[in-house]
């Protein structure tokens, strides 16, 4: 049985190419060539939202597309913009959303949001990131929620960030040994409760963070003892399952017999 912080540091190690394998999928290579044909067509939020390929494309890439039903609360948030402190990305108390009106800025750009290089670019990472880690997270739901900590924490500035994140919270939780019913307490509470703990400087040094994301990899071992991935699973489903390589499946053996 592979642990998951075996699993979560060979992709870790391996990730600029896990993520080239996933990009090169041809699911994500077809998604991705429409996006970046055609987004370029769109001038408004409604031509977005019309268009159901693109729109899930965006919304896969922006983590929502358990969201992509609620056409009219996701115009709301793009047609609010970022700039106001009362804007709707900004109040939902949820990360998605205020990342999503960033990078489709209609608000402040107007028709020229979807001509940006940069938002396209951002995008296609976005989706292709998004990608791997749900195909990992078939394997490995905890090398999941590890690599979502890697790309996410370093961006988050305060406990709040944290607490407005259920996939972050449940790492910092599960490193901490937090009980999960912390959240019946007023949320300043809980903001303070984990700013006596945490260190939120430490995510964006990138050995602190490795520290902290092996401490919740060891942890979750410890609470979910059926996790570990077998590694007959994976050599199984290894052809089928977009980004998990046949260079990262021998480094995975590797660790497993003791190798570096």
């Amino acid at each position: 049985m592979l642990s998951t912080t075996a699993y979560y540091l060979s992709v870790a190690k391996n990730l600029t190419k896990s993520q080239a394998t996933t990009a090169a999928e041809p699911q994500v290579a077809t998604a991705t060539q429409y996006f970046e044909a055609n987004i370029g067509k769109v001038k408004s939020v409604s031509d977005l939202l019309s268009n159901s390929k693109l729109y899930n494309y965006v919304m896969t890439a922006f983590g929502l597309s358990d969201m992509t039903y609620a056409k009219g609360l996701i115009t709301k948030v793009l047609e609010g913009g970022v700039s106001s402190s009362t804007a709707l990305a900004n109040t939902l108390n949820d990360p998605r959303y205020k990342a999503l009106a960033t990078a489709f800025n209609f608000a402040a750009n107007g028709t020229a949001t979807t001509s940006s290089s940069t938002t396209v670019q951002t995008t296609v990472n976005n989706y292709v990131e998004q990608t791997l880690e749900n195909n990992v997270g078939k394997q490995s739901p905890g090398t999941q929620l590890a690599l979502y900590f890697q790309r996410v924490a370093p961006t988050i500035s305060s406990t709040y960030g944290i607490l407005a994140d259920k996939q972050l919270l449940s790492v910092v939780q599960t490193a901490l040994g937090l009980s999960s019913n912390m959240g019946l307490e007023n949320i300043d509470m809980q903001a303070k409760q984990l700013s006596n703990l945490v260190n939120i400087s430490d995510f964006q040094n990138p050995a602190k963070l490795q520290s902290f994301i092996e401490r919740f990899t060891a942890n979750y071992d410890l609470n979910n003892t059926t996790t570990p991935t077998p590694m007959n699973a994976l050599m199984v489903t290894s052809s089928s399952t977009p980004g998990v390589s046949s260079s990262l499946l021998l480094s995975l053996a590797n660790l497993r017999m003791g190798g570096s």
